[in-house]
């Protein structure tokens, strides 16, 4: 991947950085994304210094990591910081079973997943073999919101054979207690929000900072992300031959193996996770 290597003086220590910069596709502007590993103390101010601006106007997002004292510099086009504004908002929204397009996405869901069934009603006890709690799946959406509802929709439509191969929990040798794929994509949805932390002011991980790069170059990028997420908690799930009371447990690994894929070095889009060959 195209790149460069440069020494940089920092508090009477010189560094290696290794920066990377990509062209997005759909603007003419180009982004960078700066690591190094710094002798820097625990007490030192997070900054970039003087970094080299790419353009005029732009937002400059800096994080050093405590502990290994990683530091990400990221700059922001104004078009990237409208894509992470739109994903930001798009977190804010609730499910509200009144609202007409709310309803049309979940009977959306309906159609996409059990195409050859006709759903009864957006009540109905047919939506208990999607893995939903009851017969009505508004009441499951108040920890992650609409855009779970999205996600899942755009699984979905987008990987539907991955999709339909943990619906039907084919692969592997099976839990008794099998957790109830609906529920745990929504925790999914809320665990990939907890783990980006874009809430946040000021960047507190190094994951965040990545992945903005990655969503200036995507728009779907968190979609994206979910569903290497959901496959990788899924295989997990199979090699700890786990059932639903090590759910949390099993969620948790599944954090660690996103964390971990993303901050690899040669990791600059969703499609180079290697977890992003499990979907089909």
């Amino acid at each position: 991947s195209p790149g460069s290597m440069s020494l940089v003086k920092t508090q009477q220590n010189y560094s290696a950085v290794r920066t990377v910069s990509v062209s997005s596709p759909s603007s003419s502007s180009s982004s960078s994304i700066s690591r190094c590993s710094q002798g820097l103390a625990p007490s030192d101010i997070s900054t970039c210094g003087a970094p080299t601006w790419i353009g005029k106007g732009l937002t400059c997002v800096c994080f050093k990591r405590k502990g290994t004292y990683e530091r990400i510099c990221f700059h922001l086009t104004p078009m990237q910081e409208e894509r992470l504004k739109r994903l930001k908002c798009r977190m804010k929204v609730f499910f509200d079973a009144s609202r007409r397009d709310h309803q049309e996405a979940l009977r959306a869901l309906w159609s996409a997943t059990y195409p050859d069934e006709e759903l009864q009603g957006l009540i109905s006890d047919q939506w208990k073999k999607m893995g939903w709690q009851g017969k009505d799946p508004s009441t499951d959406f108040r920890g992650a919101g609409f855009i779970s509802l999205e996600n899942l929709l755009f699984f979905a439509k987008t990987f539907s054979i991955s999709f339909q191969h943990l619906l039907e929990k084919q692969g592997g040798k099976r839990a008794a207690w099998e957790y109830p794929f609906a529920v745990a994509g929504v925790n999914i949805t809320f665990m990939i929000m907890q783990m980006l932390d874009l809430d946040a002011s000021k960047p507190r991980t190094f994951v965040r900072g990545v992945f903005l790069q990655m969503l200036s170059e995507n728009q779907w990028a968190f979609d994206l992300l979910y569903c290497v997420a959901f496959m990788i908690m899924d295989k997990q799930w199979l090699e700890r031959n786990a059932t639903y009371m090590e759910f949390n447990d099993v969620l948790k690994s599944t954090r660690a193996q996103l964390e971990r894929e993303l901050l690899m070095e040669e990791v600059l889009q969703i499609e180079d996770m290697p977890s992003y060959s499990l979907l089909c």
